[in-house]
This record gives C-alpha cells, sequence and structure tokens, in this order.
C-alpha cells in the first residue's frame, strides 16, 4: 500500500531548523512524484549542495525502513548514493542523500541503460555483505514457495537489493561509462543466494515488454546468474508468481498487476501450469 506524500513545508519547524543544520537555509526544494514508502521524498539545493530527502513521522507502521536504510548505507560505496545525515526529531525520522542527476533506468528492449544497470548488478555481486541484521532470503520467501525443499536454493552470504523496480535505478549521465547506475531505497536488503538479485531483475524486464528469454539473456550477463541451478531459477519464478499474485490481490493497481502478469509469463516459460 502506497504511503501518502505531503510536502516537505509541512514540517515542523523544529524538523526542518534540524534538516537546515545539515543544508544551510535551503533555495530550492523539487517534491519528487515517484517511490511509494515515504512521507517525505524532495530534491533539496542550498548554497552548499544537494541532497534527496526521505522521511517517515517516527510512528509510522513503517519507519523501520529509514533506519535500515540508514543501518545498510555505511556499506554501500559504489552501489548507492551516500548518506550524508541522519535526523530523527520532532516525530520525524529524515534521512539526507547526496543528490544524484540523472534519470530512472530504462529498461525497455534496446535500452542503453540496460548495460548500466547489468554493470551495477556486478559491483553490488562484488559488495561485501555486512554484519548487520538482515532478513534471509530463504525467510522472505518461505510462504511462496512451491516445495519446502526450494528454500536451499534462495539461501547465501550475499547482500542483495531485491526491489529491482526501474525507479530505484538511477542512471547518471554525467558518470564514466560502466559505473553510471546506482541503486537506491534499500529497505528490502536482504541476505541469500547471488543470483538472486538479476532474478528480481528477469521479473522487472519482462514487465518492460522483454520476452522471457531475452531477460535471462540479459541476466546472464551478471556473473552470479550463471552459477544458479536451472532447478532453482524455476523454483524462484515459482515463488514470485505466489509473491505478485498476492500483492495484486491485496493492491490491484495497475504496476501490481503488470508485475504479476510478469512474474506468470516466466513462470509459464520455466515449464510452470
Amino acid at each position: 500500500m502506497a504511503t501518502t506524500r505531503i510536502g516537505l513545508d509541512r514540517l515542523p519547524t523544529t524538523a526542518r531548523a534540524a534538516v537546515e543544520q545539515y543544508t544551510g537555509p535551503l533555495l530550492s526544494v523539487v517534491e519528487a512524484t515517484e517511490g511509494f514508502n515515504s512521507e517525505i521524498a524532495a530534491r533539496v539545493t542550498s548554497a552548499t549542495g544537494a541532497w534527496h530527502i526521505k522521511g517517515l513521522r517516527t510512528d509510522h507502521p513503517r519507519v523501520w525502513t529509514q533506519r535500515r536504510e540508514a543501518s545498510i548505507a555505511p556499506f554501500l560505496g559504489g552501489v548507492a548514493p551516500a548518506l550524508c545525515w541522519h535526523v530523527e526529531t520532532a516525530g520525524w525520522d529524515l534521512l539526507g542523500f547526496e543528490s544524484q542527476d540523472g534519470h530512472h533506468a530504462d529498461f525497455s528492449p534496446g535500452s542503453p541503460d540496460l548495460p548500466e544497470v547489468a554493470a551495477l548488478l556486478c559491483r553490488l555481486g562484488e559488495t561485501a555483505c555486512p554484519g548487520i541484521e538482515l532478513r534471509h532470503a530463504e525467510q522472505r520467501l518461505e510462504r511462496y514457495a512451491a516445495a519446502p525443499g526450494d528454500l536451499r536454493f534462495f539461501a547465501g552470504d550475499h547482500l542483495l537489493h531485491t526491489d529491482l523496480n526501474n525507479t530505484n535505478v538511477l542512471v547518471n549521465n554525467c558518470a564514466s561509462q560502466g559505473d553510471r547506475a546506482r541503486l537506491v531505497d534499500w529497505a528490502w536488503a536482504t541476505r541469500g543466494a547471488a543470483w538472486l538479485d538479476a532474478g528480481y531483475w528477469v521479473i522487472w524486464l519482462i514487465a518492460s515488454g522483454h520476452a522471457p528469454a531475452s531477460a535471462e539473456d540479459r541476466a546472464a550477463e551478471i556473473p552470479a546468474w550463471r552459477t544458479a541451478p536451472a532447478e532453482g531459477i524455476t523454483a524462484f519464478a515459482a515463488a514470485n508468481r505466489s509473491v505478485w499474485g498476492e500483492i495484486t490481490t491485496g493492491d490491484p493497481d495497475p504496476w501490481t498487476r503488470r508485475l504479476a502478469s510478469a512474474a506468470t509469463t516466466w513462470h509459464v516459460y520455466r515449464g510452470g501450469a
């Protein structure tokens, strides 16, 4: 369920002042239109720089997502925008990330962003999983696996993002080739098998117009995917069909139906009924 978005100007004066201790007086505020999980989401500038701010009330049921992002941010150099500050005051939890100039990745067939996303997932695969509390992939998928034995395919010690929505991938037009993309929104960071993020990407690629075979070919650009057992990939496709079926039942928006259709298409391609 999406969270209701409010403007930065509706923050309590104390919270706004706490932010400006880090930024200085704000010169511009551009409210974000993308994303589902933050009450506050805006790009702000001052005389000293630019930041992306996201926030939730401290009594919000998903405020844990803010704290998860704050805890994992120090370990994400090279794959995510840096966290510059974290403020919790006046009933608000606020994160300030370095601002990224660029655009949300285009996952459609033939997009020039596709190699950048593949390079990003390769870098993520080389990023050590920090020793902080994270959920395990086999725990997250336990209710959705077609058989209990399938869960062994999802277990591992690698850092995963798990939410490969194209709006969570920012591509910077000014950065060097092969190092232009960054992943944002790390609330669902997970510990698991190295190839799973490539699998999550497959679903979003199919939802963006790729045939399943084409999507899997893209995933094969990530070394970890090439280590995945075929049976494990099939089990993952089956589990995600169930995941998106449940999401669509509870939140039947056009985008959730699109992802449910993509997950079903992949499952059928992998031999599912």
